[in-house]
């Protein structure tokens, strides 16, 4: 059985509390019209290198009806930086324009089979996924991206189309699981594609 959620599959549930105070599951946004879940953290270059990328693509899809929501899964015990304190330190400090969830069990994680950081996961009306993978192909530096994976795939899903490229293999560095190595992923965790 794969590692990652496989397309077509139901969007897991979750009851994870936010950077804002409040804790959200997944009926909370039964009435948003297509759902990005990524998974990101607070250390990561290549989420550092690509987070305004991202906050773009968030503003030119928010008002067609997409919702965006950050998932930090990491272990602070790996990296101090990834804690749930440095999460609302570093909203206030940004104010990225979405939600920023704590994943403190990873129990999320593992249910989605996040695989890096940032790790993006799209689920139609339905939530039903429809993609997952990459945002774009060069995270840690912005000036060098050829091409935006994630806005394809939504441009693509919010005019009726079939996404010409659904699963692309997510770019950045592994979810850092707690009691384990840096480096270490689950042995069943690969590349997608």
């Amino acid at each position: 059985m794969a590692f990652t959620l496989s397309l077509g599959s139901e969007a897991p549930d979750f009851s994870l509390r936010a950077t804002d105070g409040n804790t959200y599951s997944l009926k909370d946004f039964a009435d948003v019209k297509v759902l990005v879940i990524f998974f990101t953290c607070n250390h990561c270059p290549y989420v550092i290198g690509s987070d305004e990328v991202t906050r773009q693509t968030v503003e030119n899809f928010e008002l067609k009806g997409v919702k965006f929501i950050g998932i930090n899964s990491n272990s602070p015990n790996t990296y101090e930086e990834d804690s749930f304190e440095n999460m609302v330190k570093r909203m206030k400090q940004y104010n990225f324009p979405w939600l920023y969830l704590y994943d403190e069990t990873q129990d999320i994680a593992r249910a989605y089979g996040a695989l890096k950081t940032p790790h993006f996961f799209v689920f139609n009306e339905e939530r039903k996924l429809v993609y997952t993978g990459r945002g774009v192909d060069n995270p840690r530096d912005a000036s060098k991206i050829t091409v935006n994976d994630l806005e394809n795939a939504l441009e693509e899903l919010l005019a009726g189309k079939e996404i010409t490229n659904s699963i692309t293999n997510p770019i950045g560095c592994n979810v850092k699981w707690d009691g384990k190595d840096a480096h270490w992923m689950p042995p069943e965790a690969c590349d997608l594609v």
